[in-house]
C-alpha cells in the first residue's frame, strides 16, 4: 500500500529540511514573511500531534477556528498526525459567516477547539454560545520540545482526514467525510493533470484554507513533490488585488486559482500605474473554478495582464466540489480555454447544439476532462445519456468522498447512486451538464433551475442579462429565481424574481428606471416576465464561502422580507 499523503511532510523533513515549504504574507498585519521549512513543518506537527494525543485518540474531531496563516497550516498537519478528524473551520467574525460557523461547529461536534492566541478572546466568545468543546489549544503555545516524544503512527487510506463544510449554495452546509486516500487521490490527480514540478512549482493563493480549493491546493498539493506554497489573507487579496499578481510575479513556475469573480474583479480594479513591474510569464496554471466559468470573465483578465506576460495558455477552466474532495474535470496544462456557443432554445430542451446563427445564443466554458476518474451524464431514468444531451453530472473515483457525517439517509442519496451497465456506486453532483466532443460544459444547478410554463431557464443566464442591461446593476450581485404563488387574477405557477446589488454608479439611479430596463432585457432574451425586481443595497445578495451566488438564501431573504 502507498503513503498517504500526510507521510511525504516527514519525508521531505528528512530530504530537504531547509527547502521552503509555506509562506504567509501578512498583509494585513505587520507586513512581514514568514516561512515553514520542511523541517520545521514537521517539527511543529509532531509537537502539536504529541499534545493533542493527550487530550484526544483517532477519530475524535479537532475543529480549526484560526485565522489564515502558518499555524492554520501546522493545525491541519498536527491533527493529520495524530490521526484526529480535522474540522477546518474559521475564526469567529467573519463577516457574513457567523450562521454557517455555529451551523458547521455544532454538527462536527468537537472535542477539541484549535485556535491562536491572537484569535482566543473571540473563540472564547463564540464557544460561549456553542455546545463547549473538553478543550481549546493555542498551536502557537505549544513546545517543539514534545516533537521528540511523538512515535509516528501511519494514516490508514480508511481513516477521516477531515470533515468538509460545503459552501451551501443550496442548502444547509453539510460535513464532507475526506479520508486519507480521498486526499491522496486528489491530490495526485491534480499534481499530475497540471504537470507540476518536484521542488521547482509553487502555488500562490489567496483562497481560504477552511474551503475544499484553498486547503487542497495551499495546503495538499505542495507536499506531492516537496514544493513551496506562497499565500496570503482573502480580505487581503480583496482591499487590493494586485498583491496577488505581485505575488505571482515573484515566481517563474507557479501555480493559482480562484473562482470565476475574482478574475474579473482584479482585472477591473488593477490600475495601469500597478500593472507597472508585474511579470505574469511565470503562470503555468490559473485555476478557475467554483462557479460557472464566464467567457466575459477569461477575455477581460486576458486583455488586462496580456502585456504583463500573461500567456492566453495559463487560463484553466475547472469543475469540482467537496463531494469529490474538490478536483473532478480541468482544461489540460497549455491549452486555451475552450468557449462553445449552443442554441439556448435547444439547450433549454435538454440539447447542446452548437450555434453559429443569429438566433439566442448560450456561450458555455468547457471545464475539461476528468482525471483518474469517470464522469457521466445522466438523465432522470438513471441511465447514461450519449454526448449532446444536458443530464446531472455523476463522477466515480478514489477522490470521492464515502458518506455525510452524520446522514445517512442523504448520504446514500447523494454517494450511493447506481448506474446502469456500470459497477460501484456513484457520485450525484446536482449540477446539470453535457459532454461535448469529450469536454465537460456545466450547465447549471438542478435546484436553481427557473421553470415557467414548463419551460428550463438557467438563472446564471438570466444574471448575466440583468447586469448588462443598465449600469445600476452591480456585476456579479444578482440572484434570479422563482417563486410559487397565486397572485389575484392570475393563473398557478412559478414567478420568476429577480434581485440586483446598486452598483457605485448606480448610488442616485431611479429603481423605476432600472427596473424597466431589466424587464425589456430578460423579455427580449429570455422571452420572460419579471415578477418582482427588487434593487438593493451592497451586500444584500448572499454569497457562500467559493463566492457563488446562494440563490436559496436569497430566496428565503425574499419571502422574509429582509432584502433592502
Amino acid at each position: 500500500m502507498r503513503d498517504m499523503l500526510i507521510a511525504r511532510v516527514a519525508r521531505w523533513a528528512r530530504e530537504i529540511p531547509e527547502a521552503p515549504a509555506y509562506t504567509f504574507v501578512d498583509h494585513l498585519g505587520d507586513g512581514s514573511r514568514r516561512t515553514l521549512t520542511w523541517g520545521g513543518a514537521d517539527l511543529r506537527a509532531r509537537a502539536l500531534a504529541v499534545r493533542l494525543r493527550e487530550l484526544a485518540g483517532p477519530g475524535d474531531r479537532a475543529a480549526v477556528l484560526a485565522p489564515q496563516g502558518l499555524d492554520y497550516v501546522v493545525a491541519m498537519l498536527g491533527v493529520m498526525y495524530a490521526r484526529l478528524v480535522a474540522v477546518p473551520l474559521f475564526a469567529p467574525g467573519l463577516p457574513g459567516h457567523a450562521e454557517r460557523l455555529a451551523g458547521a461547529y455544532a454538527d462536527a461536534g468537537p472535542l477539541v477547539v484549535l485556535t491562536t492566541t491572537a484569535a482566543l478572546p473571540g473563540v472564547t466568545d463564540f464557544l460561549a454560545t456553542a455546545p463547549a468543546p473538553k478543550h481549546v489549544l493555542c498551536v502557537d503555545t505549544v513546545s517543539d520540545l514534545l516533537a521528540d516524544e511523538w512515535e509516528g503512527e501511519p494514516a490508514g487510506p480508511g481513516d477521516l482526514a477531515y470533515l468538509q463544510y460545503t459552501s451551501g449554495s443550496t442548502r444547509a452546509p453539510a460535513g464532507v467525510e475526506i479520508t486519507h486516500a480521498n486526499l491522496t487521490a486528489n491530490a495526485t490527480q491534480l499534481w499530475e493533470v497540471f504537470r507540476a514540478r518536484p521542488r521547482t512549482s509553487v502555488a500562490a493563493l489567496w483562497l481560504p484554507l477552511f474551503h475544499d480549493m484553498g486547503l487542497v491546493a495551499t495546503v495538499a498539493m505542495p507536499m506531492m513533490g516537496g514544493n513551496q506554497a506562497a499565500f496570503m489573507d482573502p480580505v487581503a487579496f480583496v482591499m487590493r488585488p494586485v498583491r496577488w499578481l505581485r505575488l505571482l510575479s515573484e515566481f517563474g513556475d507557479v501555480f493559482t486559482g480562484g473562482p470565476n469573480f475574482a478574475y474579473e474583479y482584479t482585472a477591473a480594479r488593477v490600475s495601469p500605474q500597478e500593472k507597472e513591474g508585474l511579470d505574469l510569464s511565470g503562470v503555468r496554471v490559473m485555476l478557475n473554478g467554483a462557479e460557472p466559468v464566464r467567457p466575459g470573465a477569461i477575455e477581460a483578465f486576458d486583455t488586462a495582464f496580456a502585456g504583463c506576460g500573461l500567456r492566453p495558455e495559463a487560463h484553466t477552466p475547472a469543475y469540482g466540489l467537496a463531494e469529490a474532495t474538490v478536483f473532478v474535470t480541468a482544461t489540460g496544462r497549455d491549452e486555451r480555454p475552450v468557449v462553445t456557443a449552443f442554441d439556448r432554445d435547444a439547450l433549454r430542451d435538454g440539447r447542446a447544439v452548437p450555434s453559429s446563427g443569429p438566433g439566442p445564443r448560450t456561450m458555455l466554458v468547457s471545464c475539461g476532462r476528468p482525471h483518474g476518474q469517470v464522469v457521466r451524464v445522466v438523465g432522470p431514468d438513471g441511465r447514461a445519456r450519449p454526448d449532446g444531451e444536458v443530464g446531472e453530472v455523476w463522477v466515480q473515483g478514489p477522490n470521492v468522498a464515502r458518506a455525510y457525517w452524520r446522514d445517512p439517509g442523504r448520504s446514500a442519496e447523494v454517494f450511493g447512486a447506481v448506474l446502469e451497465d456500470a459497477d460501484g456506486t456513484w457520485l450525484r453532483t446536482g449540477d446539470l451538464g453535457v459532454l461535448h466532443d469529450g469536454r465537460l460544459y456545466v450547465t447549471g444547478r438542478i435546484k436553481d433551475l427557473v421553470i415557467v410554463d414548463g419551460r428550463n431557464h438557467y438563472p446564471q443566464d438570466i444574471e448575466a442579462t440583468v447586469q448588462e442591461a443598465h449600469p445600476a446593476v452591480r456585476r456579479d450581485r444578482v440572484a434570479a429565481f422563482a417563486v410559487s404563488g397565486e397572485p389575484p387574477g392570475e393563473p398557478p405557477g412559478e414567478r420568476l424574481v429577480v434581485v440586483a446589488e446598486r452598483s457605485r454608479l448606480g448610488l442616485d439611479a431611479d429603481a423605476g428606471e432600472v427596473g424597466r430596463a431589466v424587464r425589456a432585457a430578460v423579455w427580449k432574451y429570455h422571452e420572460l416576465s419579471v415578477h418582482d425586481f427588487v434593487l438593493t443595497g451592497a451586500g444584500a445578495v448572499p454569497r457562500t464561502s467559493s463566492g457563488k451566488i446562494a440563490r436559496r438564501a436569497c430566496l428565503r431573504a425574499y419571502l422574509e422580507g429582509a432584502l433592502v
